[in-house]
């Protein structure tokens, strides 16, 4: 994927799917899709602290991973996030 597909507005489509990838998360986790979104919208605004991203291309999901104690899987929250600049002058 090139630097440069991150910064692509998404079609209506995309959106639509995305969407759709959302909900099908959110029933094997059992995770609301409203959930979901609060969980979006946090991180979004925490990371927002530190960089300037972009949010509309932010991807976040919860997938299965294997335990670390080798016991089965657990679910896993993956976000992929585009960042188009550090801030400056971050304070606390």
């Amino acid at each position: 994927m090139a630097l440069m597909d991150f910064f692509k507005k998404k079609s209506s489509s995309e959106v639509a799917k995305d969407r759709l990838k959302l909900l099908l998360i959110s029933d094997r986790t059992t995770c609301s899709t409203e959930v979901m979104e609060l969980i979006k919208n946090d991180i979004i605004k925490v990371i927002s602290k530190y960089m300037e991203i972009d949010s509309d291309g932010l991807d976040i999901q919860i997938t299965q991973t294997d335990a670390e104690d080798g016991m089965g899987r657990v679910p896993a929250l993956c976000a992929n996030i585009p960042i188009r600049d550090m801030k400056k002058n971050v304070r606390n």
